[in-house]
């Protein structure tokens, strides 16, 4: 399954009654919030979900996969996601099964 803004969306508009126009400016203040947050330099911390965290890369040498030529990749900050305890231990629990 895919979530897409859209279906978040439709979320909020069902299960807490907000007006599509409004679910969707919540939706994308809350992607502009991370963002803005994540440019400044700063980690997302969401409690029992999960870390976004910045991480810098250092330049290292690699290969272009499609002419063989080497060359070097530039250092660059990346986002990770590191999943918080409550959500490991509910992925370890899933059996494979989808729920109903």
């Amino acid at each position: 399954m895919t979530i897409t803004k859209n279906s978040l969306v439709e979320v909020i508009h069902n299960e807490v009654g907000l007006n599509k126009r409004e679910a969707k400016e919540f939706i994308e203040e809350f992607f502009e919030m991370i963002k803005a947050t994540l440019e400044e330099g700063n980690d997302i911390k969401f409690s029992g979900f999960g870390n976004f965290v910045l991480r810098d890369k250092v330049a290292r040498p690699g290969r272009n996969p499609k002419t063989g030529e080497n060359v070097t990749i530039s250092e660059r900050r990346v986002v990770t996601f590191k999943s918080g305890l409550k959500l490991k231990n509910k992925l370890e629990a899933y059996d494979g099964k989808s729920e109903s």
